[in-house]
């Protein structure tokens, strides 16, 4: 038994002693039937707070209203759960009141039938109130109760559904999933922040394209990006683009990632285009144009990603994944300074699986991609970006006074060094001088 469920059972075995009812509760108990080793695993009891307060002295309240008791052990804090009915929601994500219950009635105001199983770990005894474990054998993602109800109760329970589905490779119940699609625009009150947690959840998993199909064909995806909609139908060049318009694209682009990605590489490969419909023109030959459309694409993604709330570092990297992915283009004809600065940004690795799969999702060719990965290769064998051989001081000491010329002459020595120009600081000198002339022509 592993130390994080061994603890668990010392949790709910303690409680049992006191003579409170006690059971594993959710995805911990779904997991372990499928097979699997659950990553958390939650209780659920007939104690109320003050009762397991007493058990447990190193604990606190992170939902006292709820019931929700956290207890703190050295390698893991376990949720304990009083037993409960929610009373009444208005909000549309959690209940104004509860009133503690009984474990039959708390199945009932959980999720989904998968979720609502318990199991007591001491006795090894299910119990299945809601048909849950018919629905693991049927793999079926299915509310408890009446669908509308839930989905109206908690709205973020819309794509906690479609997560689901995607994750354990489930169907959805149909009476469930046409509540999906009546319900998706309520998705719009829930909060930005836990529409991003779980949109990005989704996005990290290897069942990302299964998740993405189930939020466009259940009308979530767009509530959550609206500006994906005008990707439908934006027709694409077919010379470079056979495989379709920019939404096939995209989707096809999802497909092609690799299981284990950042979620930064995720949301440019969703992103990369979607300044395409803002900048779709047609030359008088019938040619089909995106002029700029990397440039309003990353001033679209800085809108989106800032709605959603993405953290700044997350914004950052995808911004530039996208402003630059034309770039790529270009590789083989760029000058060694800024193929190394290209080489040694930190968003580089991402940048180039993105170019990657926008390749092989259009017209299939990768000898840029090759070329860089040649070069990676080549230059490994030193620091791509070497300590500079001049500084500000360096400057100041041959008379310069600091000032907007201080960059411009700096990162030009720089492109020298990077280009093999010379590789000594005399040779830097000798060369501002020459290039520059002295501090009092410049």
């Amino acid at each position: 038994m592993d130390v994080l469920r061994s603890e668990a059972v010392a949790i709910v075995r303690r409680l049992q002693e006191a003579g409170h009812q006690a059971l594993f509760a959710g995805g911990c108990v779904r997991d372990q039937l499928l097979g699997e080793t659950p990553k958390d695993y939650d209780i659920a009891t007939s104690a109320l707070p003050a009762q397991v307060t007493e058990l447990f002295p190193h604990c606190r309240a992170v939902g006292a209203h709820f019931g929700v008791i956290l207890v703190h052990r050295p390698d893991h804090d376990y949720e304990i759960a009083t037993f409960r009915t929610d009373l009444s929601y208005r909000d549309g994500r959690r209940p104004e009141e509860v009133a503690f219950s009984t474990a039959l009635e708390d199945a009932q105001r959980r999720d989904f039938t998968v979720n609502g199983i318990f199991l007591d770990p001491i006795r090894d005894e299910i119990l299945d109130y809601v048909g849950g474990r018919d629905d693991l054998r049927g793999r079926v993602i299915r509310a408890i109760g009446e669908p509308g109800q839930r989905f109206g109760e908690d709205h973020l329970r819309l794509l906690r559904a479609v997560r689901l589905a995607a994750a354990l490779d489930f169907t959805i119940d149909p009476a469930t999933w046409e509540a999906i699609r009546l319900h998706a625009p309520s998705i719009r009150r829930i909060s930005q922040e836990r529409v991003r947690d779980e949109f990005s959840r989704m996005l990290l998993h290897p069942s990302r394209l299964r998740a993405f199909d189930l939020l466009d064909s259940s009308g979530l995806l767009d509530e959550i990006l609206p500006e994906f909609s005008a990707l439908r139908g934006c027709e694409q060049p077919p010379q470079f683009h056979p495989e379709g318009d920019v939404f096939v694209h995209t989707r096809l682009m999802l497909s092609l990632l690799p299981e284990k990605v950042s979620l930064p590489l995720a949301l440019s490969v969703l992103l990369h285009d979607i300044g395409k419909p803002a900048t779709f023109s047609v030359d008088p030959d019938g040619r089909i144009r995106f002029n700029s459309h990397d440039k309003t694409g990353a001033d679209m993604s800085e809108v989106i990603l800032r709605r959603l709330r993405y953290p700044n570092q997350v914004i950052a990297a995808v911004v530039e994944a996208v402003r630059n992915h034309m770039g790529f283009k270009n590789v083989q004809q760029m000058r060694a300074s800024r193929l190394k600065r290209l080489l040694a940004a930190p968003t580089f690795e991402d940048e180039l699986e993105l170019h990657r799969v926008d390749c092989l999702a259009s017209n299939g060719m990768l000898d840029n991609h090759a070329f860089l990965v040649a070069k990676q290769a080549e230059f490994a064998a030193e620091p791509l970006i070497p300590p500079p051989l001049l500084t500000g001081r360096d400057l100041i000491a041959l008379g310069w006074k600091p000032g907007p010329a201080f960059s411009d002459i700096l990162t030009a020595v720089q492109n020298q060094q990077l280009e093999g120009a010379f590789a000594n600081k005399q040779a830097a000198l000798d060369w501002v001088a020459l290039t520059f002339g002295s501090p009092e022509n410049g």
